[in-house]
Formats: C-alpha cells, structure tokens, sequence
C-alpha cells in the first residue's frame, strides 16, 4: 500500500513539473514560474517524507511479525519434536518426511535416520498387509486408528503400537499432500487389558456370587457364580433392582444391611433370598462400599455364597448331637425298665409253671401281668428306635396286629374332634419288619395328620395286597417287582400343596408352624430299610393320602407256629452274673425249675472268685454287660483269658447291637435282651450248649 502511494506521490510530482515547464515555454515571466515549481517541489518532499515514515513504520512492523513468526514456528517446532507420541510425516507411498524426538526414541533411532526412510521398514512383517490396507483406506476416509506392531533392528525393538493417521491436502501447488502419524507404544495398556480380563475370569471361575450394584440398588455387574447360584443370566440381571429380583418380599435385615455398609463401609451377615425358579435359599453376604475417584460412595460389591446346604448339615448334626444326647439318656432309662420288667415278665410265665393248680381268674391275671409288660417292653424298645436312629433288624409282623396295636394307642392321642376308622383285611398279611419302629412309623403319620385337623376331621387306616409288576416300576423308581402289602391313611385337613409335597420327607422338614409336627424322613428311612417306600398325595383343603409298601412275606413264612415243649437242662452248672437282685432271683428259680443248677454272682469280683472256684463244674456264664465293679466285657475277657473255651451267653437291657459294639467282645454263644421270657431265656441256654457240643 506505502509502494503504491510512493508511486503515485513521484508521477504526480513529475506531472506537475511537467505542467510547470510547459507554461515557462509559453510565458516570459519566469519568476512566477519559479516560485510556484518551488512549492510543487517542497509539496512532493513534504508526501515523500510522509511516506518515508510510513514505510519505515512498516518496516518495523514486519520485522515484528517476523520474529513472532519465528517464535510460533520454533514453538511447533518444540511441540513436534518432544511430544510425549510418536508424529511422523510421509508422501502417500507412507516415506518419512519428519520425525519427532519421541518418534526417534520409540524406534530407538536418530531423527535423520528416519528422514527418507520408508514406514514399512518399522512394521513387523506379519503385519504389512494391514499397514498397506491403512493407507488404502485413506483414499476413502481422511482418518483412522489401528493397533500395529512395530519391529526393528532384529527384535530389539519390538512392541504393539496404536496408530492414528490423517491425510492432509498441500496449500499451495507447490506442496504436495501428506500422511500424518500418530503413534504410542500400547505394551502397559494391552497388559493391564489382559490382567483385568484374567481376572474377569477368575471372578467368573468362582462358585461365589459376586455382583455390583449402584447406591440406587441397580445392578451393574454379575458374574458367572451369580448367575448358577440365583438362575438369572448376566444380561438378564445387569439394570434390574436387586430387591425385586432377589427380595421379593420385604426384608428389614436388608435395609439394616444398606444402612450398615453405607455407614461403615462393609457388612457381613446372612440373608435369606430367592433364585429364579422361587427356591429360597440361605447366602453368606459380604458387602463392600466402592468409592469414585473423588472420594465419594459409588456402589456396593457384594460376594454371596449359598450356605443352605451347609444349614441343613449343621441342623442335622445339631439333630444328631440331640439325638445322641436323648439316646444315651434313654439307654440308662431302658436298661433300668428293663430290668425292671424282665423279673416281672418270668414271673408271669414262671407262677402258672411252679403252681399248676391256680384257678383261672389267677391264670387270666397272670397272663395280663405277662401282656402288659410285653407292652412295656415294646414301648422301651420303641423310644431305643426312635433316639438310635437305626434300622431295626427283620422280623416277622402280622399287619392285623399292628393295625389294632396302633388303633389302640391313637385312640388315646387324638381328640375326639377326630374320627378314626380301621378297615382291617381279614386276610392274614405277613411283612419283614420291626413292630416297635412300623408302630412308631405309623403313629408318626397319623399324629402328623392329627395336626392338620385343629376344627376335627377323620382319618381312615386300610390295608389290601398289591402286585407290583415291570411296567409300574418304570413310573416309581423306589419299587420293586413283588407282592406288596400297602397300608394307606387317608386324612381330612388343609391337605398339602404340590410344591410343599415334594419336600416333606427332608430332614426337619414340616409344613406346619413352630413346634407342631414331625419330621418324616425317619419314617422313609425305616419303611427304605425293610424294601418299601411311600407314596404321598394330596389335595389343598381337601385331605392327603399316605400309602406306605411294604414287601409281604406271607408265603415264605408259616403263618402259625406250632408251640413247642421248652427245653430242660441235664444238671448243668450255670453261673448267672447280674446285679439286679430280682433278676438272678427269678433267673435262678426259672433255671432250676428247669432241671439246671445255679450259682449267683453280683458283681464281676464275685463271677471271677466263683468261676475260679468251680471251672471244671460251670457249662456256662450267663452275663449281665453293664454289671458293677467291672464292665461285662472285661469281665467276659477275663473269664476268656482264665479258660478259652468258656462258654457265654451275654445279657442286656440295651439293644443287642449296640450293646455288643460297646462291649467289643468276640467268641460268646449267645445274647438275651432284657426283658427277656422263660423259653427264650432257656431255649438261649439250650442252644449255646448245644452248639458247643455239636463243636
């Protein structure tokens, strides 16, 4: 602009000049003239001089704007050469025009060296394709990023690199269009990938269910564990509230929980909660509060491991230890009834023996006397049964007298709000089995149907035969092929419903509220041990039915005994131990009726001193185990030790079982539970002898 003025300034001077001597040809008067060239002289001094100023001004002003020039280059040029990435620029065909110091020191090379160098050199080989693949791309899109691997000098260099890369047009012709690349190496972030992916799958590998939800209860994360532990998949799960999938009823424990851990930072405790299917289930729940980066809650981690199995098996030894507890304890209550009972039951049998003449009312007293301690000892067998937990041993048990044995102990259990109605076959049905545990089997059923009927109702007991063939097996698979005698009890009441069925013969389980009704997995495993099984139905509000199988042996066994005359001794000599006066008494007595002679001792001192008195006289050592001064089988091992040939017959009020586990003796002859009758205790003598004999 300063340029154009200046022109403009000297060819308006010369024009002016020009004009001046124009008019000095054509005048005389030349000093007029002269002083008027003089002012159009001093006139273009005057705009030179203004120009001057103005171009040195500019001057000033382009040495300014050339200094700032040189700063912001100098400045990118800083920024270029040590930024943190890697910036190269290259031709189309991808050869190094510039490189960065961060681009020299990646590639572990001298910035020179990168000048005229092809970028394909630094790619691995296995990975060309997809460097040429990048640049093609660009020709459709002007930026892009990729993961490549950079390889150099033989493997020193080596690494995973992310690579953005942009196409530039030139400015001018005479700058040609450009490819610039952004590249950083990705090691650390692909290492860090890969151990959060690792432990993404440990936390997937984990039976625990681990789950994270946000202070508003929505689930954000759920691990494998979480889903086979509640049923519901990931996907399913992540955006859903976490008390309406797992609390679908109200739960103060809950909200105690979040209180807790939203004030301390952690809670741990258990909660009950429901899987997919409705099952409830029992979780040991650790909460733990997560914070964001500013220090504030974020959400909650929780690890939930499902410990229902665990409750059932610490209810079942907390049951067992009961049990045991209740067992030891009725064992000492049984072995003194039974001590108690077995004088009175050989009484019974003994009188009519001694006193052949007694009148028949006496008689008919006597055989009250013998029933009714028969009772008893079947009562005392049955709380043995009950706290033992044990399958009794096979016998034979007529169905008819169990079905009036059990009509005539519910008729004093029930109310009389409740009808009872037998219907008994008149066929004699035979089953294996033990009468103390079916009695207790069946009272067990009907004080469970007692239960459901708080206004009254009826319950009805019959019995008929079943012939269980191949096809009926195929539907119950706790049958087996044979004939069966089925005992069924059908019940009024609230009945059972279906998902309540499939769960009532589990350990401690009952549908009826706090201490009313058993559990009935005991009488499964009674019924399971004799080769029967149970079927159960039901209708809610109308009554259940329990039909109980059970394999009849009526045709293997005769169904009435011929009595037999009781066995009778040649004098032997019978040492009998026992610390029950009573009993050596009567034992005593019932023995020598019986054509044997007797010695007593009452303790096992007084066994030992007699026995070592009289071992070439004694046949046999009928012994008490829980006798005083020393346990029945230290004193049976002492008499063992004294004379290997020894014969025993042990004795106890005890179940035989487990009174010879306790007592860990071998080689005895025989074994009398208390209380025990006149033939079994002389048929048990006989038999022992007999068997040495034969020996």
């Amino acid at each position: 602009m300063i340029r154009d003025n200046l022109e403009q300034a000297i060819a308006g001077a010369h024009h002016r000049l020009e004009n001046l001597s124009a008019r000095a040809n054509q005048t005389e008067d030349s000093r007029e003239i002269l002083q008027e060239a003089i002012a159009e002289i001093s006139i273009s001094l005057e705009e030179l001089h203004v120009l001057a100023e103005e171009l040195t001004q500019q001057n000033r002003e382009l040495v300014t704007t050339r200094h700032l020039v040189e700063a912001e280059r100098q400045s990118y040029q800083d920024l270029f050469n040590f930024a943190p990435d890697g910036y190269l620029v290259t031709d189309l065909a991808g050869v190094i025009q510039e490189a960065n110091y961060a681009a020299a020191k990646l590639l572990n090379v001298r910035q020179s060296y990168l000048i005229g160098k092809p970028l394909a050199v630094f790619i691995h080989q296995t990975e060309l394709a997809k460097f040429r693949d990048c640049i093609s791309k660009l020709q459709e899109q002007q930026k892009l990023t990729e993961e490549l691997r950079i390889f150099h000098n033989d493997g020193k260099i080596d690494f995973p690199a992310e690579m953005t890369v942009a196409q530039t047009e030139g400015s001018s012709e005479q700058e040609k269009p450009s490819l610039r690349w952004l590249f950083r190496d990705i090691s650390d972030r692909l290492q860090a990938q890969q151990k959060i992916c690792e432990q993404a799958a440990l936390l997937d590998i984990t039976t625990d269910a681990i789950l994270v939800r946000d202070l508003q209860n929505q689930i954000l994360y759920w691990n494998k564990g979480a889903e086979n532990v509640y049923g519901w998949r990931a996907e399913e799960a992540i955006g859903k509230n976490t008390w309406e999938l797992l609390l679908p009823e109200a739960s103060p424990q809950f909200a105690v929980a979040l209180q807790t851990v939203l004030e301390d930072g952690s809670w741990v405790g258990e909660l009950r909660k429901v899987t997919r299917k409705g099952k409830k289930i029992i979780i040991n729940s650790r909460w733990t509060l997560m914070y964001d980066a500013a220090g504030l809650p974020q959400s909650i981690m929780t690890v939930d491991t499902d410990i229902t199995e665990k409750k059932q098996l610490e209810l079942e030894l907390l049951r067992a230890q009961r049990l045991k507890s209740l067992g030891t304890l009725t064992s000492a209550i049984a072995h003194d009834l039974n001590n108690i009972l077995a004088p009175m039951l050989t009484v019974a049998q003994l009188l009519p023996l001694k006193h052949p003449r007694l009148n028949e009312s006496s008689l008919q007293m006597l055989k009250l006397l013998e029933t009714n301690t028969k009772r008893g000892s079947d009562l005392v067998q049955q709380i043995q049964s009950f706290t033992s937990n044990l399958p009794g041993q096979g016998a034979i048990v007529s169905v008819s007298h169990l079905m009036k044995d059990i009509e005539q102990t519910i008729k004093h259990i029930f109310p009389k709000s409740i009808e009872i109605e037998m219907n008994r076959s008149s066929e004699i049905e035979l089953v294996l089995g033990n009468q103390a545990q079916l009695h207790e089997v069946f009272i067990n059923l009907l004080v469970n149907a007692g239960d459901a009927m708080p206004q009254g109702g009826k319950v009805q007991i019959s019995t008929h035969k079943a012939l269980i063939d191949q096809s009926w097996t195929k539907t119950h698979t706790a049958a087996k092929v044979g004939d069966y005698v089925v005992i069924t009890v059908n019940s009024t009441g609230v009945g059972i419903s279906p998902e309540i069925s499939d769960h009532i013969f589990e350990p401690f389980f009952t549908s009826q509220e706090q201490n009313k009704g058993t559990a009935l997995d005991l009488a499964i495993d009674i019924i399971n041990s004799y080769g029967g099984f149970v079927e159960v139905s039901s209708q809610v509000g109308v009554g259940k039915q329990f039909q109980v199988y059970l394999p009849s042996c009526e045709n293997s066994t005769p169904s009435i005994l011929e009595e037999i005359k009781l066995p009778t001794g040649n004098g032997e000599l019978i040492l009998v131990v026992d610390d029950e006066a009573a009993i050596t008494q009567i034992t005593k007595t019932t023995l020598e009726i019986h054509n044997y002679r007797v010695l007593i001792a009452h303790n096992a001192i007084e066994a030992l001193t007699l026995y070592g008195q009289h071992q070439q006289d004694i046949e046999l050592v009928l012994m008490d185990m829980m006798i005083s001064s020393m346990s029945g089988a230290k004193a049976i091992c002492t008499l063992q030790i004294i004379n290997p040939q020894v014969k025993i017959v042990a004795m106890s009020a005890l179940a035989a079982a487990e009174a010879l586990a306790r007592a860990n003796v071998t080689k005895i002859q025989g074994f009398l539970a208390k209380p025990f009758t006149a033939d079994e205790l002389l048929n048990s003598i006989h038999d022992a002898l007999i068997a040495v004999k034969s020996n």
